[in-house]
């Protein structure tokens, strides 16, 4: 018997176990993928917006505002790179201009610091890559850029240090309740709560039917987007949005807390809720709008392209609130943008409906907020490099050529409290495979280090989970098959 379980392990559901941690409660998270962060935190565009597009009142202007002021202590606690680097919105025209004009009193109204109105030359004298064409920039110092999925692994690595529970690959496909305490049937397994908290993502509204709650429903939005080399990491040093539109805040340009450049997304609502394919037009749309702000960006130094999908709900706000059905079951759904930006503020408001509905809170006496990363060896000093090689020598031997990835890295991925299992869980923890050759070099010799790390035969590692599986057999045994 739990006391909560939470259905989700992106962003949000992190951060809800997270604050979880910080009390006398037994949770549990429950994943149907092999991982946590495989679904829309994986890819998303990587912003802490300041917060001045929410509507005035709704919940996504309090929790983006509190989470963006919530995020650099929590990245510091939690060892993860952060950067308040600024956004830029972009008009070209004096009705574009408007709308700036509407998001800057929308964001006074929402208590969000730092916003100023400048002309487009105050605008290139910061940013010299800025079009010619553009005329006013709204200027939001507040805004940041993280990595989404190491913030998720840094909430949810301290949640399991400090006692929540994580079981993988495990879909939830049944819900009841029997007036005590819900009963969760997975595949494979059964579990009992007296609290459940929705963070389903994209299937949030499949898990609220399994409760019987109908309330609402999420359509994917797919967004697609162009990475570009690192060499052209500094051709601007802010996040650049252009106006928003009904669908979203546009095309947008910004480096990454790696040194990457990044543009899209698109905005698509579609049915199929596992549909990431990329399309040639819709990356066409992606760099030609993205050149709209900032003309000389390189077609030729894109290194990969991406799909992601958003959980776009039928209510145009956040969906964090007790069922109609049973308070017991709270929602945590519909989190699209803002959400990685809110998702700090989303866990510790998520406690506060627990308690309102009859949970018991009491803090902790040992709770440790800190939880320390994977060494990153590229950025240490020679003097550090050195100290680390010493005490453990796999520091030595660089696996990923373009990214700089020790063995040792690798190795600590592994064996952490939330450890990689495939060779994406390596990448999304070390950056292994997210360079120019997009994992060309050092994917075999990472198989091979999963492999014998995990104690397994290296034919059945697999890239994401489920059948993903790289390697059937050796060649000659194949050839001999099919003989």
């Amino acid at each position: 018997m739990y006391d909560v379980v939470i259905i989700g392990a992106g962003v949000t559901g992190a951060f809800v176990a997270r604050e979880l941690s910080r009390y006398e409660v037994k949770a549990l998270v429950l994943e149907r993928c092999s991982d946590v962060a495989m679904g829309t935190t994986k890819a998303n565009s990587a912003i802490v917006h300041a917060g001045y597009d929410a509507k005035p009142g709704t919940l996504k202007a309090k929790l983006n505002a509190e989470g963006n002021r919530l995020m650099e202590r929590v990245c510091g606690e939690l060892d993860v790179p952060y950067r308040k680097i600024g956004s830029f919105v972009v008009a070209f025209d004096q009705e574009e201009e408007k709308v700036l004009g509407a998001l800057y009193e929308r964001g006074l109204t929402n208590g969000v610091n730092g916003l100023s109105i400048l002309s487009g030359d105050e605008a290139r004298s910061l940013e010299p890559g800025l079009s010619k064409e553009i005329s006013k920039v709204l200027y939001a110092r507040e805004a940041g850029i993280v990595c989404p999925y190491e913030l998720t692994l840094g909430a949810m690595e301290n949640a399991l240090e400090n006692g929540v529970e994580l079981r993988l690959e495990q879909e939830v496909q049944r819900i009841e309740w029997n007036g005590e305490a819900f009963s969760i049937k997975t595949q494979n397994n059964s579990f009992e709560s007296r609290y459940i908290i929705n963070a389903a993502g994209l299937y949030a509204d499949t898990i609220a039917h399994l409760a019987g709650d109908a309330s609402f429903i999420i359509t994917p939005r797919k967004g697609e987007y162009l990475l570009f080399d690192k060499s052209q990491g500094t051709l601007v040093n802010k996040v650049v949005f252009q106006a928003p539109s009904s669908k979203g805040k546009g095309i947008l340009v910004t480096p990454t807390v790696d040194g990457n450049l990044l543009a899209g997304p698109t905005a698509e609502d579609i049915e199929d809720k596992e549909d990431l394919a990329t399309s040639e037009a819709g990356l066409r749309v992606v760099l030609q709008k993205a050149m709209k702000s900032v003309p000389s960006i390189p077609s030729n130094q894109v290194i990969t392209s991406f799909a992601g999908l958003r959980a776009r709900p039928s209510d145009d706000d956040f969906i964090v609130a007790p069922s109609q059905v049973n308070a017991r079951f709270i929602h945590a759904a519909g989190i699209e943008s803002p959400g990685l930006s809110s998702a700090p503020a989303i866990g510790e408001y998520v406690i506060g409906l627990l308690e309102q509905n009859g949970l018991t809170i009491k803090p902790k006496n040992h709770f440790n907020p800190v939880r320390k990363g994977i060494p990153r060896f590229h950025s240490l000093s020679p003097e550090e490099k050195n100290e680390l090689i010493r005490r453990e020598p796999r520091f030595g031997r660089i696996v990923c050529r373009c990214e700089k990835i020790t063995e040792g890295e690798v190795v600590a991925s592994i064996h952490r409290p939330c450890g990689a299992t495939t060779l994406d869980g390596v990448k999304r923890r070390t950056r292994s495979g997210m360079g120019r050759c997009q994992g060309g070099f050092c994917s075999p010799r990472i198989l091979e280090i999963l492999s014998r790390e995990l104690e397994i035969p290296i034919d059945q590692i697999t890239k994401a989970g489920g059948e993903s599986r790289i390697l059937i057999s050796r060649t000659k045994q194949q050839g001999r098959d099919q003989l």
